[in-house]
């Protein structure tokens, strides 16, 4: 006999499709996910009036907020555009797919695709007006419409969105142009303590305040524009940075002063569903939130699960995840100059972990020296002219730093070796040491070294393999360089032997970082390694002989430093590393300067992503070292 079909009663069907009708009234009625809009802006913090700061002037934003909410601990994974964008299109750290540096291009993991891809899966139509600037390459289609047009207005009718709208005006860029009438007064103007107070700097700050408000307008612009097609009041709006102020040592550095950025959130009331439980209309949440978490929370708004891939945790909508302990940050390469720096917060502080101390933060970037600040701030500190709060940006970073951001939110006061802060400092450095290990963070292996790995895939696929990468060989020998410990000199002589060329890396490097007295006494095994099978391995231990070791070497080392860095013989990474080498060599290379000015600025690169890097270089150097 087949089985008998259960017979509900009807009334109690009608109670139960009421039921589900208020928990989800807006997507069950109009079977569809909420529209989504993104408000983004270039290059500024939280100097907003909304977020408390009266010298701002931010209408439209406060506006915004008043009827929104605001997230006071917001951080943006990186410092710069590229890698930051990377990591809100694709929900995956880029320490972990090798996409950390500015600018770079590394294929997508296989098997993943960008958030946007996901939505119009689930039928959004998806416009980004128009910045990209990945550091992935794009898996597939993942826009309907990507360009100065873009617009939510192309969709089909009755069609849910995803559009985003960014604003240039607050660039680092506008900063510096001139001639420009300042708005906001530069006497008026507070000026960090890292900052030496002069009017050029005064000035700089002014205009950022300025180009802050006319990204304000163009915010305005887009809302008034939501009004006008009567989609205010069911749409989710999100306004934000992409990082930090576009002032010297916020942008590109991953202390909270380059990471922090405003987020608004507005949720309205037909569409309340999809709120947090602390929401209210002009509150305020202390959550912890990131650019990873940005990706599952989009799909988890448009009632789709996040994917497991996804590293980060939704903080809005049906798929709302507890909240992350820490928030981590980082620094990779910074256009032409190299660098490896971790960050971690718990939204009070702030833990810095330098791989490579002796590179100071003011290393030489062709694009930051346009900015007036940097110049005079550069110029000061060869005068001897500035306090140890402003020196500290041109001299040896130390491996690690802790600041808290309660008493000390300039971040100038380094409490890593300070005994009460000890408990604290451990907590956060094993935090960041979980997370590299958790995501394989791929920045340990030197950027051209990881794509030869990858062989034409992706760093993020072939990191997983422990034959391939073993990371905890790696992490453990980075960490011991990096420390600076002189007894560790024996450890790193030992590691320059491993057969993974990246363990011999770290030990040729922690050698340098010690200097003298290390690299003379490792000279036998430096000698040695430059022979080694990477170019990387090679170019750290000429640098090491050519800047400490004994005078015998400094011409062989030189010569293999000054090959290397000829772009017609070896690939960008190689050739970039080698003229960074140099460079440190400082006025001990002033008498073989001709060399410079034979070296070719054009070369094969992977993309042109990376073209103008080794120029840069060449004429940076060639004008330091002039013939």
């Amino acid at each position: 006999m087949p089985p008998v079909p259960l017979q509900w009663p009807r009334w109690l069907v009608w109670v139960l499709l009421a039921a589900l009708f208020l928990e989800f009234p807006e997507s069950l009625a109009s079977g569809r996910g909420p529209n989504i809009l993104w408000i983004t802006s270039e290059d500024h913090g939280i100097q907003m009036g909304c977020y408390g700061d009266q010298f701002a002037t931010t209408p439209n934003v406060d506006k915004l907020a008043a009827k929104g909410m605001i997230y006071t601990r917001v951080w943006s994974c990186a410092p710069v555009c590229a890698p930051a964008r990377t990591t809100l299109i694709s929900g995956i750290y880029p320490t972990g797919t090798g996409a950390e540096h500015m600018r770079s291009l590394a294929p997508f993991p296989g098997g993943k695709q960008m958030f946007p891809q996901l939505l119009s899966k689930a039928g959004y139509y998806c416009s980004n007006n128009a910045k990209e600037d990945y550091n992935l390459a794009k898996p597939a289609k993942v826009w309907d419409d990507s360009s100065r047009k873009a617009h939510w207005r192309q969709r089909a009718p009755g069609q849910p969105f995803f559009s985003v709208f960014n604003s240039e005006k607050s660039h680092e860029s506008k900063i510096r142009s001139r001639p420009h009438t300042p708005v906001h007064d530069p006497a008026k103007v507070r000026v960090p303590p890292y900052h030496p107070d002069t009017s050029e700097v005064r000035r700089d700050w002014a205009q950022y305040y300025d180009i802050v408000t006319a990204a304000d307008s163009d915010a305005g612009a887009v809302l008034a524009q939501l009004e006008t097609d009567g989609l205010a009041e069911e749409t989710i709006v999100f306004y934000f940075g992409d990082h930090g102020s576009g002032m010297p040592r916020s942008k590109r550095w991953p202390y909270n002063s380059g990471l922090h950025v405003p987020l608004v959130v507005f949720i309205p009331e037909k569409l309340k569903h999809l709120r947090p439980s602390d929401y209210k209309p002009g509150g305020r949440s202390d959550r912890l939130v990131s650019f990873i978490d940005f990706a599952p929370t989009m799909l988890s708004l448009a009632g789709v699960k996040p994917t497991s891939w996804m590293q980060g945790r939704a903080f809005l909508g049906p798929f709302t995840a507890p909240a992350a302990a820490v928030l981590h940050g980082f620094r990779g390469r910074m256009d032409e100059r190299n660098d490896l720096v971790r960050s971690v917060t718990d939204g009070r502080f702030v833990y810095i972990r330098n791989y490579m101390p002796h590179l100071v933060c003011g290393q030489h970037i062709d694009y930051l020296w346009q900015t007036p600040t940097t110049r005079v701030w550069e110029s000061l500190h060869r005068e001897g002219r500035l306090t140890p709060e402003q020196d500290a940006f041109w001299k040896r970073k130390p491996p690690e730093e802790l600041y808290d951001l309660q008493t000390d939110p300039d971040e100038i006061h380094n409490l890593a070796s300070t005994p009460a802060y000890q408990i604290i400092k451990a907590r956060l450095r094993k935090a960041q040491r979980e997370h590299a290990t958790m995501i394989r963070d791929v920045g340990f292996i030197p950027e051209g070294d990881r794509l030869d790995r990858a062989k034409g895939g992706s760093p993020g696929d072939f990191s997983h393999d422990a034959r391939k990468y073993p990371l905890s060989r790696v992490l453990k020998t980075a960490e011991l360089a990096s420390e600076l410990r002189a007894e560790d000199v024996p450890a790193l002589k030992a590691a320059m032997k491993d057969r993974d060329s990246a363990v011999r890396y770290w030990g040729a490097l922690g050698l340098l970082m010690r200097g003298s007295m290390a690299v003379k006494s490792s000279a036998p095994a430096l000698r040695s390694t430059l022979n080694d099978s990477s170019a990387e391995v090679r170019i750290v231990a000429a640098q090491a002989l050519c800047q400490f070791g004994p005078d015998a070497d400094f011409k062989a080392s030189v010569r293999i430093l000054a090959g290397h860095a000829d772009w017609s013989q070896h690939d960008v990474f190689t050739v970039m590393a080698a003229l960074n080498s140099l460079d440190a060599l400082g006025m001990a290379f002033a008498p073989l300067a001709e060399i410079l000015h034979s070296l070719p600025t054009k070369g094969v690169s992977p993309d042109s992503r990376y073209d103008s890097y080794v120029p840069r270089l060449v004429e940076h150097l060639q004008r330091r070292f002039k013939k």
